[in-house]
């Protein structure tokens, strides 16, 4: 009987834990989920092929036994970890899965695992993820009509639906919130024009890009991380323009970067005697002090950010409130305590819904023409534990993770999913649970 070892089974893992229970108990395959904590689990009435079991990493000798006893270990846990498994599991000769990027120190076993004839497969699940799949299978179409790619753009955003849209920042956390506020901290570097271009993080929320996404609207796009490291993955030596960024909703930006100007999305020092701090109390730490007694917080603010009154993003802002109640915790950095607040204004409710939202945007000329195709995904979440952020990052692990115990991936070393024989099969499959992009081309004139 085939074992397979799932290390981590947070909120983004809910899908994935349904999928490798299904495919257990049509291959007859044992499943061990292993997790810090498993109590939102141990409710439910799982048969006899699946365990649960409370982990704690710093158990060194009991997490690589569990790995020994595994064919198949998959990683969810947060990315600092990562580095840790895919030692164990080049050590133990274990195959791995996990859906964040690749860390330089998991890059520098590619040699060993490659050797030792082992398969790591990184980047497998949303973005970076579902974006390297369905983006190769497009210029792999593009370039075997025989065009010629000159731009390629994508932007992804883990939102909320529509109809579960009730604040006006137009956002909720759908993911780890710690990970959205310092989102885009560092020099986010991408090529546009034939040019390298860089936007540090102090001015990469001034810096979006509109796109529109049928029939939702209008999105802001930012860059992310470093776009550049892609061009050889995608084999796209030649190409003019490459941005991979972030989606959020019309204003999110701009508010955003009022947030960051004013240094509450630092985690780089922490603030001294937080615990007794109210909320009120940290944002006006920030704002210079005023000789009239008695102005609003948010009025000061906007002095300071040189913000109209009734602009948006002085609107979104005011709306966190930052009330006068104790903040509770110790010596705690700004983000931190930002993330605190957020986490309860922009909490999902039972009831509410998510979504992800995927662009693809391609430039090419073919037989003369200068073409543009726009590739666009739209996931709603079905509810608190089926959401959309969970399926879509679950669902290809699982998948790649049946392709491995089923002996269907002739690969070895450290990849990402950027081949065919991965990204075929996984695509069709995903298209079974609703996971579609929808394709619009165009000839592009006038220019």
């Amino acid at each position: 009987m085939k074992s397979i070892l799932l290390l981590g089974a947070g909120r983004s893992a809910s899908v994935l834990i349904y999928y490798l229970q299904e495919q257990a108990a049509l291959h007859g395959w044992y499943l061990t989920i292993a997790d810090s904590n498993v109590d939102h689990i141990s409710s439910i009435n799982l048969p006899d092929y699946v365990r649960l079991l409370p982990l704690q990493l710093q158990e060194e000798d009991l997490v690589r036994a569990e790995i020994e006893k595994a064919d198949l270990v998959i990683s969810m846990l947060p990315a600092v970890f990562h580095p840790n498994v895919a030692n164990w599991c080049l050590r133990l000769k274990r195959n791995l899965i996990t859906a964040s990027y690749v860390a330089p120190e998991i890059k520098d076993l590619a040699a060993e695992v490659q050797e030792a004839g082992l398969l790591f497969v990184m980047e497998a699940g949303l973005d970076p993820g579902i974006d390297h799949m369905s983006a190769m299978a497009i210029i792999k179409k593009i370039k075997e009509s025989g065009g010629q790619l000159q731009a390629f753009k994508s932007y992804t955003g883990g939102l909320i639906a529509p109809e579960s849209d009730t604040n006006p920042w137009h956002y909720k956390f759908t993911w780890n919130p710690r990970n959205v506020v310092l989102a885009g901290q560092g020099t986010a570097k991408y090529l546009e024009a034939g040019q390298h271009k860089y936007i540090p993080y102090h001015q990469l929320f001034r810096r979006t890009e509109e796109l529109t996404v049928h029939p939702l609207g209008a999105f802001d796009g930012y860059a992310n991380r470093d776009s550049l490291l892609y061009r050889e993955p995608y084999d796209l030596p030649e190409i003019n323009t490459l941005i991979r960024g972030t989606l959020r909703r019309k204003g999110f930006c701009q508010a955003w970067q009022q947030l960051v100007l004013l240094g509450l999305t630092d985690d780089s020092y922490a603030l001294q005697n937080t615990a007794e701090w109210t909320y009120r109390q940290f944002i006006q730490a920030y704002l210079p002090a005023t000789p009239h007694l008695g102005q609003p917080w948010y009025e000061r603010l906007a002095t300071y950010l040189q913000l109209p009154l009734e602009s948006e993003a002085l609107e979104k802002i005011k709306w966190l409130e930052f009330p006068e109640e104790a903040i509770g915790l110790i010596n705690a950095t700004p983000a931190q305590v930002l993330e605190k607040l957020l986490t309860r204004k922009w909490q999902l409710s039972p009831q509410d819904k998510d979504m992800v939202v995927m662009q693809h945007i391609f430039e090419y000329t073919l037989n003369a023409e200068k073409r543009k195709l726009t590739s666009s995904l739209v996931v709603l979440g079905e509810d608190s534990q089926r959401t959309a952020m969970a399926k879509t990052v679950g669902l290809p692990v699982g998948i790649i993770a049946k392709l491995i115990l089923q002996n269907k991936l002739n690969l070895r070393g450290v990849i990402i999913p950027t081949l065919p024989a991965i990204y075929d099969p996984i695509l069709a499959e995903l298209e079974q649970y609703g996971v579609t992009f929808v394709e619009e081309e165009s000839v592009v004139t006038g220019l």
